[in-house]
């Protein structure tokens, strides 16, 4: 069966509609329902027959699924004339959670060709070079930037009327993906970290020396590759987003143990350490599709919205997940002075934590105080919150592109976040 299928956000469900002759629309009342008119009295799709009023369930990715309407008594608002309107509350639903592997289903080929050409482009020249680039790219890492990049290149591509992806779109995404990795192995060093991904760090196999140095070649080896792209906007693009990285060690270093720190410091510092990269190559991706600048910047602002969101959860996930299931020590950014959204909100009820963070945990015990007071006070509630608002605005900055796999599959990113905080 041939279908067309248009997703509704409905802040923590994906919808898409099937034509059936039927008019739809989202509530305006609550990003939680949809509602589907149908004028006809009966329609038919996949070889069944379903009468009245229908609703549209999207339960996997490329995939549709019609679901009768709830009975009238269920309604929440009536249609106009003799058309009933019905609303389905999805969250009483229950949910296939999103995978990786299927969000990335589209660009398979494109990521197993990055996989293929990653140590390639690192270089031979030093053996212990290449040892310390396959630790960390064989880490476990989710390729979820680079993963990216060919989610908006191929959305922003079909819009430019661009059949196949360019060679500047393929190195692009091998750039990121070398610049976070390098960003990575100088995280480990400065935060003393002996475990990235369930697995020993650069620096705790090879030394601090070693590691410095070979994130220092990954960044410089990056440069080159962005250099040769000839593209001086995608350049400064992404050396701005090296130039933040600095900015954001920077800006924690400075602010650590610090109770007064504000909300929109704590944005604009994750906004440097995360956001940054995933904003500058979802736009240098739409950059060499062609498209015009206001798609190019709402494809930055997606990628911003989206990395602030991932940050946030990240922040949150400190607190409520073990050491075996973050890859490293839970609660390590609380332990060394760190202060992230859930602090942030519980501090500004509890004046017990701004004790124990003052005191930078000096009685026995009281880190683990620090932990319970945040996860009960309402701290990791708002945190939660915060993230979720984050991820609206990202859906709300695809709503340029045009309806497609693709766009689906940033769609489902953006729920597969949220996804990690239920």
């Amino acid at each position: 069966m041939m279908m067309s299928c248009r997703n509704i956000d409905l802040g923590t469900s994906v919808l898409d509609l099937m034509p059936c002759g039927c008019s739809s629309s989202s509530s305006s009342t609550s990003r939680r329902f949809l509602s589907v008119n149908c004028s006809k009295n009966v329609c038919r799709i996949g070889g069944k027959s379903y009468g009245g009023n229908l609703v549209f369930l999207r339960r996997d990715f490329g995939s549709c699924r019609a679901v009768p309407a709830k009975p009238k008594e269920n309604s929440l608002v009536n249609g106009i004339g003799q058309d009933k309107t019905v609303m389905l509350n999805l969250r009483q639903e229950s949910q296939k959670p999103i995978s990786l592997e299927s969000l990335f289903e589209v660009v398979a080929d494109d990521l197993q060709r990055l996989n293929d050409n990653l140590l390639s482009i690192v270089g031979a020249e030093n053996p212990v070079l290449i040892s310390a680039a396959e630790q960390i790219f064989s880490a476990g890492g989710k390729r979820m930037r680079p993963g990216l990049v060919f989610l908006v290149s191929r959305a922003t591509a079909e819009l430019a009327g661009l059949k196949e992806l360019t060679i500047e779109h393929r190195r692009l995404a091998e750039i990121i993906e070398m610049i976070h990795t390098a960003s990575l192995i100088h995280d480990d060093v400065l935060d003393e970290s002996d475990m990235r991904r369930g697995k020993e760090t650069v620096h705790e196999l090879f030394g601090t020396r070693v590691a410095v140095l070979a994130g220092d070649f990954m960044f410089a080896q990056a440069s080159w590759y962005l250099a040769n792209l000839e593209n001086l906007e995608v350049i400064k693009l992404i050396s701005q987003v090296i130039k933040d990285f600095a900015s954001g060690e920077i800006k924690q270093a400075s602010s650590l143990f610090n109770c007064d720190v504000e909300l929109d410091d704590y944005l604009l510092k994750s906004y440097y350490k995360t956001a940054s990269l995933v904003a500058a190559s979802t736009k240098g991706a739409a950059i060499f599709s062609k498209v015009e600048t206001e798609v190019a910047e709402q494809m930055y602002q997606f990628g911003k919205n989206l990395g602030l969101s991932f940050q946030v959860v990240d922040d949150i996930l400190d607190f409520t997940q073990s050491t075996e299931q973050l890859g490293k020590p839970a609660a390590n950014d609380l332990a060394k002075g760190n202060i992230t959204a859930p602090v942030i909100f519980a501090l500004e009820n509890e004046l017990r934590l701004r004790e124990i963070l003052e005191s930078e945990f000096c009685e026995p015990g009281s880190l683990e105080e620090a932990i319970d007071i945040v996860k009960n006070c309402g701290g990791v509630k708002r945190a939660q919150e915060l993230a979720k608002e984050k991820a609206e605005s990202a859906l709300k900055n695809l709503n340029c592109l045009p309806r497609s796999g693709f766009r689906s599959a940033l769609e489902d990113m953006v729920m597969f976040n949220l996804e990690r905080i239920d």
